[in-house]
């Protein structure tokens, strides 16, 4: 039997540079930093005081003031990019189908944030809100948005740290293709520019610090690079099965191809310095989507900015691609809009698709001295007219996890 074939209908997003699809392409296409000081709690006491906040969002322009009480921002801004992903899809909300629609979201921590809150309270003696341990766990967001939607068939959460947008894409891609579903909501979301997070992440020494120039802070593959820049936010794709996206006419953006998922075994913290489980989860999707690495038009990388992680991809693409690596532009997304963790593979795969349909790839901005470790072509500083056949999307995360993507432009 022929496999399934899975289509993108419709996209939301949520990010540091707008409160949707077209807003976020707007900046990336003209090289703009979503990076400024941090506003949602006092960090002057911390050595790094940047980071990728969504601005301006309120919560109840998307849902009611009592609903929004009882949910972690992660879940408010899932919520807010899955109702642009329906409503871009053409899809009457609640779905039509319920029993053959589902979510699935890929988030790092979830509402980690709430749990401190909740801490802070009991200390201080202070009531808890019975929605407080709730709002907290990691499968929060998916129950919300098939609350919100009505999509009560396959369900699930990915938490695979950085690669957990991709892997959600990935995962409900093959969802649909062994048939357990006609439709799925999936992306990803986070929320984690808290106190706890900024210190965290600061113990390990992986965030980028210029301060004075938030902008130019996050720099990937430039030899200056020091760290990523935490950041908060949410994209959602609606995916059909082919049969199902035409049954109902819809406006098809892309299908997704292939979808490979390794692990490095290495380290913790630390990627593998050769890349050698990246470059596994590249081959992998290449195999899934049936597609040679000459026929990769373009890479949107992980591209976190940091010394060893942007090192160790661009050693995965060469290994994966032999010479045609130097033949293929890569960008990275983050030095616009920050690392936004398990949101981050989401995020990207729309910013991908995107470019794909618009024949534009956008910048890695602040890319100035070129590394000899990473001597590929990033589309430095501006933006270039590309044509897009074929794509690959990577998402490498803490604890060695990886997700890739093959994703082509629809044809029928």
């Amino acid at each position: 039997m022929a496999r399934r074939r899975v289509v993108v209908t419709g996209m939301g997003a949520v990010t540091p540079l707008g409160l949707t699809v077209a807003a976020t392409w707007a900046g990336l296409v003209a090289g703009k930093s979503g990076v400024a000081l941090i506003t949602h709690f006092d960090a002057s006491r911390y050595p790094v005081r940047i980071a990728g906040e969504v601005k301006g969002f309120d919560p109840t322009r998307y849902m009611g003031f009592k609903e929004a009480r009882r949910m972690a921002r992660c879940s408010q801004l899932a919520i807010a990019a899955a109702q642009e992903a329906v409503a871009d899809a053409g899809l009457e909300d609640p779905v039509p189908e319920p029993e053959r629609s589902g979510v699935v979201v890929g988030t790092a921590s979830a509402g980690l944030d709430q749990s401190f809150i909740g801490y802070d309270m009991v200390k201080a003696k202070q009531r808890l809100s019975p929605f407080t341990l709730l709002a907290s766990a990691n499968n929060m967001p998916a129950h919300h948005i098939t609350l919100a939607f009505h999509c009560v068939g396959y369900c699930t959460t990915i938490c695979t740290a950085c690669a957990s947008g991709t892997q959600a894409i990935g995962e409900a891609t093959e969802a649909i293709r062994r048939g357990a579903a006609d439709l799925i909501l999936a992306g990803g979301t986070e929320a984690l520019v808290n106190e706890m997070s900024l210190a965290g992440f600061l113990s390990m020494r992986a965030l980028a610090t210029d301060n004075e120039h938030p902008g130019r802070a996050c720099k990937p593959f430039d030899a200056r690079r020091d760290g990523f820049v935490t950041s908060e936010g949410s994209a959602f794709l609606v995916l059909e099965s082919l049969e199902h996206a035409l049954a109902r006419g819809a406006r098809i953006y892309a299908e997704i191809l292939g979808y490979g998922a390794t692990t490095d075994g290495f380290h913790a913290i630390q990627p593998d310095p050769e890349g050698y489980g990246a470059a596994r989860a590249i081959r992998a999707a290449l195999t899934s989507a049936g597609v040679a690495p000459e026929e990769i038009d373009y890479v949107n990388t992980h591209g976190p900015g940091t010394p060893l992680g942007d090192a160790a991809e661009t050693k995965a693409v060469k290994a994966a691609f032999g010479e045609h690596a130097y033949r293929v532009a890569l960008n990275s997304t983050k030095s616009m809009v920050g690392h936004l963790y398990g949101a981050s593979g989401a995020v990207e795969t729309v910013a991908a698709i995107k470019q794909m349909q618009e024949g534009i790839l956008h910048p890695t901005i602040n890319y100035k001295v070129p590394d000899p470790e990473c001597d590929l072509d990033y589309v430095p500083n501006q933006a270039r007219r590309a044509q897009v056949r074929t794509l690959l999307k990577n998402s490498f995360g803490l604890g060695g996890q990886n997700a890739c993507l093959v994703i082509r432009r629809y044809e029928p």
